[in-house]
């Protein structure tokens, strides 16, 4: 979920919140596309925080990606060793190019909370990839439910993406966060289509 508390003296940048959802399983994905064969979405790993924030700048830098990288190993651990959250590789010829990370927290109602991929593998046809087998996955169990969100830092084409899916918007949000590069939890040089935030005004 979007970070709405603010750091004390941080700068801050205003982000609209879509939150989506799909209350019914979608229809079968059609075929991979041709750039996409050989890359598999892997069963759930657990992975060290540092090797879980790697993966984090690895993928979501480029959108500004940063409540994970906040968090300390003891915090972030919590979250991702627990058994109800998966967390999931995309791996192509023994490469991460991707990952997939979901919260069954709540068995009903099951959140897509990370997807993304490498910029590297972006125009390939692997976002449908992921995004697919992510959903086989997610609808198992007791699932009745399955949401995201996105934002207007994601990919621009992030929000039709997700409703070409299937998925409906219940929700859109506007807040207010520190820019991780003024905070130092991403470089200076991240996500550049997103101008610097101003530094908040004295209250």
């Amino acid at each position: 979920m979007p970070v709405t508390a603010e750091v004390p003296g941080a700068s801050l940048l205003r982000q609209t919140v879509t939150h989506l959802e799909m209350t019914a399983p979608p229809a079968p994905a059609a075929a991979a596309d041709a750039g996409a064969v050989g890359a598999r979405l892997e069963d759930p790993v657990r992975l060290s925080p540092a090797t879980y924030r790697d993966l984090q700048r690895a993928v979501g830098e480029r959108w500004l990606w940063w409540e994970r990288l906040a968090l300390d190993d003891d915090v972030l651990a919590a979250i991702i060793h627990d058994p109800r959250v998966e967390v999931r590789l995309l791996r192509e010829r023994g490469f991460v190019i991707g990952f997939s990370e979901i919260d069954r927290r709540d068995p009903a109602c099951v959140e897509i909370a990370f997807l993304g991929l490498v910029p590297a593998a972006i125009g390939r046809g692997l976002g449908r990839l992921l995004l697919g087998a992510t959903l086989g996955a997610a609808w198992t169990g007791a699932a009745r439910r399955v949401w995201l969100h996105t934002c207007d830092h994601d990919h621009p084409r992030a929000l039709a993406f997700y409703q070409k899916a299937g998925f409906r918007i219940v929700r859109v949000e506007t807040v207010a966060v520190p820019d991780p590069r003024l905070i130092g939890l991403l470089p200076l040089s991240a996500a550049p289509q997103v101008p610097l935030a101003q530094r908040a005004a004295a209250r």
